[in-house]
């Protein structure tokens, strides 16, 4: 039996080996024959992104090469005598740049295309966008020079690429620099742990240490989108590594809609938006604002003027049920928008659930929040002296009073508001109310703010009261008082172009009427709308712009303020919405006060 039972075991491997060795077999076979077929499509995949790669790069080429004779000998001076950059992205993830030298343009040139190419026959990856930049000028710059010269910056706005070297065997664009947080705007100079995690996720060889001097540089630049077209860019000042367009009214309702776009995507289910992120590093931000919902909510509608859409509809309702979800009141029926987190009550944020559910109710013909509407006008008048027209600024959640003033934009917020109530009821108290603010606002010389709510307010008393020259008067000083600073100003400070087009409604409303207009330099005025409608590009993601962040598709073609770490928050995006739709909405009487085209 012992005997039996060992030929047995000894046999029955022998048995099993066979299927064994044959289903192994068959498995490799299946593996391999996978393998090929991925390694083919791979493959193929790998030539048709360098053919588009290829096709890019030819387009670029023909406008690179036009500004050869211009560049002079050596303008990235050094070893490199001559760089080009070259950016390639896919939208998904933060552009690979590479840079190549040479003792002309075209050496430098098939430098930099070598090693793109070669990145992308390496991997997988789509060229969507291709960016070429090539140095025209450059200077060495002492390390302790270059710390101060960051340090005296605006956050943000130094606009200048760095060599490492005089090789430029490591050397970043400004848009890398700055897109990373590599410059070091709170110490000067460089930071060096942001480059060196920069330069690892690159797969770059990183720095022990800084040098002692770099070479400062800027380039001349062209952009290829995904539909092959080519965009030169800025080369110096504010508008630098931007495309330049004509902000005529198809190009501002372009902009709405894709700003528009943006903020629907930040709904989620319950009303609430994502309420931002810092896109360097695709960070959200981790808070929520009520009386930015609210103001958010009014751009959204803004847009379904533009483009009415069911769809946009239904998350403009559900943006709506989760305000008034914030709504309180109080013993006597009075409402209040409450913010939760601080236990407070904002009068601005009364103020802009009022202008929001109003303007919501005359675009979709529907009274349903007429009641809400003025219960929330009551619990603004709680807040207002109307012997003096001033206003109380925060309550407490239990209505109590606790800061008699936090921000003046909440004067124009409740105003306006207040008007807007004559407009939907016309009763005449609501309009009482708001004269009222209004003369404390003249008292006070509240133009010395530059609010663009006293703007609006002025704006819409004026449809009603029509006949007071004083209204008038005080609405375009709130404008001719600031026009320098505000055509000066080198950010985007988007409420600026919302200030300049509710006034300029107040002017032509003066003019037709027979009031005089004096009190502001139509010129200077057109001069400086046209000076603010091309500023805030730069705070508009074109891809040339996106491209640098770690996550561009999501925040491509909105807006972002530059000089706070790119920050993208839904009142950032709402501002610039409302002031490019009043200039979309006046384009055509603009042109014929004697705006000239902007370039």
């Amino acid at each position: 039996m012992s005997k039996k039972r060992k030929t047995k075991a000894a046999r029955r491997p022998q048995t099993k080996k066979k299927p064994k060795l044959s289903l192994w077999l068959g498995a490799a076979a299946l593996a391999g024959l996978c393998l090929c077929l991925w390694l083919a499509r791979r493959g193929s995949a790998d030539a048709s992104n360098l053919a588009i790669y290829k096709g890019k790069l030819a387009l670029l080429e023909e406008q690179v090469l036009e500004i050869e004779a211009s560049l002079g000998k050596s303008p990235a001076g050094g070893q490199a005598s001559q760089a080009v950059f070259l950016s390639l992205c896919n939208q998904e993830e933060r552009a690979s740049v590479f840079c190549g030298t040479g003792a002309d343009l075209r050496a430098a040139w098939q430098e930099a295309d070598q090693k793109a190419a070669a990145f992308l026959e390496g991997g997988n990856y789509d060229p969507v966008w291709v960016k070429a930049d090539v140095v025209y000028f450059s200077e060495t710059i002492e390390a302790q020079e270059l710390k101060r010269q960051v340090l005296a910056a605006r956050h943000e706005f130094y606009r200048f690429g760095l060599a490492f070297d005089s090789r430029f065997d490591v050397a970043l664009l400004e848009a890398e620099l700055n897109g990373a947080k590599i410059y070091d705007y709170e110490n000067g100079g460089v930071d060096l742990d942001y480059l060196n995690r920069y330069l690892r996720i690159a797969d770059r060889p990183t720095l022990e240490e800084l040098p002692e001097a770099y070479i400062l540089f800027q380039c001349k630049g062209w952009f290829c989108d995904e539909e092959n077209e080519v965009y030169p860019l800025g080369d110096q000042g504010l508008d630098y590594g931007r495309r330049e367009v004509t902000m005529d009214a198809a190009y501002a309702k372009e902009l709405i809609l894709n700003a528009s776009a943006f903020l629907e995507d930040q709904l989620r289910e319950d009303g609430s938006f994502i309420y931002g992120i810092y896109p360097r590093f695709d960070n959200e931000i981790e808070n929520y604002n009520i009386v930015r919902h609210a103001s958010t909510l009014w751009s959204l509608i803004c847009r379904y003027r533009l483009a009415p859409d069911e769809a946009l509809a239904e998350k403009i309702r559900q943006a709506i049920d989760f305000m008034l979800k914030s709504v309180i009141y109080d013993q006597q029926g009075r409402a209040y928008l409450y913010e939760e987190k601080a236990d407070e009550i904002k009068l601005g944020g009364c103020g802009v659930a009022v202008v929001a559910l109003t303007e919501y109710m005359e675009v979709f013909g529907d009274e349903q929040y007429q009641e809400v509407c003025q219960a929330l006008g009551q619990g603004i008048l709680t807040m207002l002296n109307q012997e003096t027209g001033e206003y109380y600024h925060v309550l407490n959640g239990d209505f109590s009073r606790k800061e008699e003033t936090r921000t003046v934009y909440y004067d124009g917020e409740a105003t306006f508001a207040l008007c807007r109530l004559y407009s939907l009821t016309g009763d005449s108290f609501w309009l009482e109310a708001a004269q009222s603010a209004v003369a404390h606002f003249i008292r006070a010389d509240y133009a010395q703010y530059k609010d663009h709510w006293v703007a609006y307010s002025m704006n819409e008393l004026t449809k009603h009261i029509s006949d007071n020259e004083d209204y008038y008067a005080f609405a375009l000083q709130n404008a001719q008082q600031n026009l320098e600073t505000i055509r000066q100003r080198d950010t985007t400070y988007h409420t600026y172009l919302e200030l300049l087009m509710a006034t300029f409604e107040t002017y032509d409303r003066a003019a037709e009427r027979g009031f005089s207009t004096a009190g502001l330099d139509l010129e200077l005025f057109l001069d400086t709308v046209s000076a603010r409608v091309n500023r805030q590009l730069n705070g508009y993601f074109f891809p040339e712009y996106a491209m640098y962040m770690k996550n561009p598709k999501r925040i491509l073609n909105t807006f972002m303020v530059r000089h706070d770490g790119y920050r993208v928050r839904i009142d950032d995006v709402q501002h610039n919405i409302g002031g490019y739709y009043l200039y979309y909405k006046n384009y055509d009487k603009l042109l014929q006060y004697g705006l000239q085209n902007p370039q």
